[in-house]
């Protein structure tokens, strides 16, 4: 535990807007910083980039959240590309279609970025803690005792337990962790602390829509809502650069639980979007 670095942002007052997942997606992280209209100080954007990056897209929307200056944690593909690692670290089972592919778009990426952009990534600690709407609220990439694990809805009470018993040792008393790294919003009361996952926009659920997700954390509680963009012009781009169309990444690595309910558009309630 050491060796996680993480950064105090103290309290932000005021409705915190979250999001994870931007996949290199700068049409959809373009949208979402143009709908995030409260101020900086009053929001905390969780941007893990577990990310399938794609070279020029990529570089866009690097560019777009440091332009912005939001308040970031690393992902694993900010830690292994920082490091020069010669994966993206992402926790995909081996020989799996997801591991094949990330090879490819990994190595493509660090080629793209160069050593002066990843570089950049060192310093950002992959956990943050503030106070959100006077809750004490972790900030955390995949799970705090690795970065990479897949956290989802269905996930055993137990899974959640041990991450946050971890948090807890750190931080003391919490009561929202926020998460990312699986890609598919959902709430989770485990015990007296809330797991939020808070959603990708930089890519769909996989439920038939091309919107995608992002959340904003205020006083009567968590609202998810859709986020519009040109998915169009992303469509292109992505085959500009030759990325593998047809299954929404990622999707063959969820329990079976996941896979079906969200791709025949059946996500469970507390994944529906309120706007």
């Amino acid at each position: 535990m050491g060796a996680i670095r993480i950064e105090d942002m103290g309290v932000l007052k005021g409705e915190v807007a979250l999001y994870g997942g931007p996949y290199s997606n700068a049409h959809a992280t373009r949208s979402f910083l143009t709908a995030a209209t409260v101020s900086p100080s009053a929001r905390e954007e969780d941007a893990p980039a577990t990310a399938w990056p794609m070279a020029r897209i990529r570089l866009k929307h690097v560019a777009l959240i440091r332009a912005r200056g939001g308040v970031v944690v690393a992902g694993n593909c900010e830690r292994q590309l920082a490091t020069g690692a010669g994966d993206c670290g992402c926790g995909f089972a081996p020989g799996t279609a997801c591991d094949r592919l990330s090879a490819a778009w990994y190595a493509h990426a660090d080629r793209a970025l160069g050593p002066n952009c990843a570089a950049g990534w060192r310093g950002c600690p992959m956990s943050r803690h503030s106070a959100m709407q006077a809750a004490a609220s972790p900030v955390v990439h995949g799970g705090f005792t690795d970065i990479s694990r897949f956290l989802w809805p269905s996930s055993s009470e137990a899974e959640f337990a041990g991450e946050i018993a971890a948090l807890q040792e750190c931080l003391g008393p919490l009561d929202i962790v926020v998460a990312g790294h699986c890609g598919i919003t959902f709430q989770r009361q485990i015990g007296g602390v809330l797991w939020l996952n808070a959603g990708a926009i930089g890519l769909p659920p996989h439920d038939g829509r091309p919107e995608t997700r992002f959340t904003v954390l205020a006083a009567d509680g968590a609202r998810v809502h859709r986020l519009h963009y040109d998915h169009a012009a992303a469509a292109g781009a992505m085959a500009a650069v030759e990325t593998v169309p047809g299954l929404r990444p990622g999707a063959g690595n969820r329990p079976m639980a996941q896979r079906g309910r969200v791709a025949r558009g059946h996500a469970p309630r507390d994944l529906r979007p309120v706007a």
